[in-house]
């Protein structure tokens, strides 16, 4: 182990000794020698051969030679401490390698670099993440390392596979298009979520809702302790499959007031429901929209009851099973369109 942790030292030291070596080069002649033999013997470990160039015992006798004229009775003690340290630096260099190549595979097959918290990784998408429970105790810690492996794994062929919009059971959820033979697309968001809100608009800008016909999957994401992670989404979600459900169109129309409108003072009625209203207030807002649109007081009651019923438990259940079991997705808004799942914000091309 002694060779194998010197390598994998001076491999890292290298930079640095190549800086130093520019003004002083007999410092990088010597610390090309220590290399030379350090990556011969760690050849010779490799083809588990027993290594014959000694360099294990150099850099011992390198570390020990001052101690064994003061203090002898130090040496063999020294000896198994050099042992252990070195164990550890290769125990931590190959986990630091393994976390690093399972931190890639996982960007570019899950689109986060963190399997369990995508929230955590800076390197991903602009998106809002869905986490899951950080493990508690060294044992769980442990199983979900190995069960993160699992999920890149089986999200790989994902990469591969074209991707159709109306494979998925979404049929209840609002549709924005006039119908006339387009393409069909998803869209999966969460009304609290600022990305989805910004994608929203470059789409609308764009023209995208043009293009497609667009189902719009409403999706309230969970934190790891059950609560929502916007504070009103749930309600807004199951008022806009209410509605959807008594008045196709309206749910668009609820969603476009969210992610567009704002209030006589300004502000972003996407700010308010997730920062100012109660439970109350952002069902209150909701309704009063409604009758904007039309509805009376008898379909404001029916849309208060629907969006309570067992019925729109059970869809909201089952986008929560296609979105994070079936399509695997770990942060939104996620796009389905043109046989590609896409993650983050949309932007015009």
């Amino acid at each position: 182990m002694v060779c194998i942790a010197a390598f994998i030292i001076l491999a890292l030291i290298g930079v640095f000794v190549a800086l130093i070596s520019i003004f002083k080069p007999q410092v990088g002649k010597s610390y090309w020698k220590m290399f030379k033999k350090a990556w011969g013997c760690l050849w010779e470990k490799v083809r588990l051969q027993k290594c014959e160039t000694g360099f294990k015992d150099d850099v011992k006798n390198t570390i020990l030679s001052r101690v064994i004229v003061k203090h002898p009775k130090w040496v063999k003690p020294l000896s198994v401490v050099i042992e252990i340290i070195s164990v550890v630096v290769v125990v931590v260099a190959v986990w630091a390698i393994l976390t690093a190549v399972k931190s890639l595979l996982a960007l570019w097959a899950l689109g986060s670099c963190n399997v369990t918290k995508p929230s955590a990784c800076s390197l991903g998408a602009e998106v809002c993440s869905i986490d899951e429970e950080e493990p508690s105790n060294i044992i769980e810690a442990t199983g979900r390392w190995f069960t993160e492996w699992g999920e890149i794994f089986e999200a790989i062929p994902d990469k591969f596979r074209t991707y159709s919009a109306d494979e998925y059971d979404f049929d209840y959820v609002a549709m924005l298009g006039d119908g006339a033979d387009k393409p069909l697309a998803v869209d999966i968001f969460d009304p609290g979520c600022s990305a989805c809100m910004v994608s929203y608009r470059n789409q609308k800008a764009a023209g995208f809702f043009d293009q497609y016909d667009v189902r719009l999957v409403p999706f309230a994401i969970q934190d790891a302790d059950g609560t929502y992670k916007f504070a009103n989404s749930e309600v807004v979600v199951r008022y806009m499959l209410a509605a959807e459900q008594l008045r196709s169109g309206w749910a668009v129309k609820i969603l476009d007031k969210i992610f567009t409108g704002k209030n006589s003072a300004g502000d972003s009625y996407q700010d308010k429901f997730n920062n100012d209203y109660s439970r109350d207030e952002a069902a209150a807002k909701l309704e009063s929209w409604l009758m904007d649109f039309g509805l009376d007081e008898d379909g404001i009651a029916e849309v208060r009851k629907i969006a309570y019923y067992p019925e729109t438990d059970e869809k909201m259940s089952n986008n929560r099973q296609i979105i994070e079991s079936q399509l695997r997705v770990k942060g939104i808004p996620t796009m389905i369109y043109d046989g590609a799942r896409h993650t983050g914000l949309w932007q015009d091309k």
